[in-house]
């Protein structure tokens, strides 16, 4: 039985990606980018555990759901059991957002096995650090200008970051 640390979740989010998505906040982080959104995510000491049965109950629950999202937390610090995840949440035929500190090209550079799955499962990934001097409110569901809103699948494919539309 796979199981998550998790800081938390959102049932009805708006603002992690497009449509209503329910949004899960992992715990653990290495990156500890200044002025970071979640910092309660940073410590990898645990904060809740959750199987994944536990998270698809409360996902099948709302019927609304476009989506789900991985948030953090460092998703791809637990990338074995949210790949996983991520087939169930496909399975039902909703969508997947992960948002990483690291960018497209560490995770093929690296080719960690449990990296390229949750990619390989991944529909948009937001990538990069939050980096506070390049704050914008005005990028969508992005924290700052750096972070590339990416076609997961058509970005393994190319070997190289190819931008998604936003709808």
């Amino acid at each position: 039985m796979m199981q998550l640390r998790i800081a938390g979740t959102v049932e009805n989010s708006i603002v992690d990606g497009e449509g209503i998505r329910y949004t899960i906040f992992v715990q653990g982080c290495p990156h500890g980018c200044p002025e970071c959104h979640n910092p309660q995510t940073h410590s990898f000491e645990e904060n809740k555990r959750v199987t994944l049965g536990q998270l698809m109950s409360e996902i099948k629950e709302n019927p609304l759901l476009y989506g789900v999202t991985f948030s953090g937390g460092e998703p791809f610090c637990q990338a074995a059991a949210l790949a996983e995840l991520g087939k169930q949440v496909h399975d039902l035929g909703l969508n997947l957002v992960t948002y990483t500190g690291y960018t497209l090209e560490q995770l093929l550079t690296d080719g960690r096995e449990d990296w390229m799955a949750l990619l390989n499962e991944t529909d948009i990934l937001i990538d990069g650090r939050f980096e506070a001097d390049k704050k914008s409110y005005e990028c969508r569901f992005r924290g700052s200008t750096n972070q590339r809103y990416l076609d997961a699948k058509a970005s393994v494919a190319a070997g190289k970051a190819v931008a998604a539309a936003l709808e």
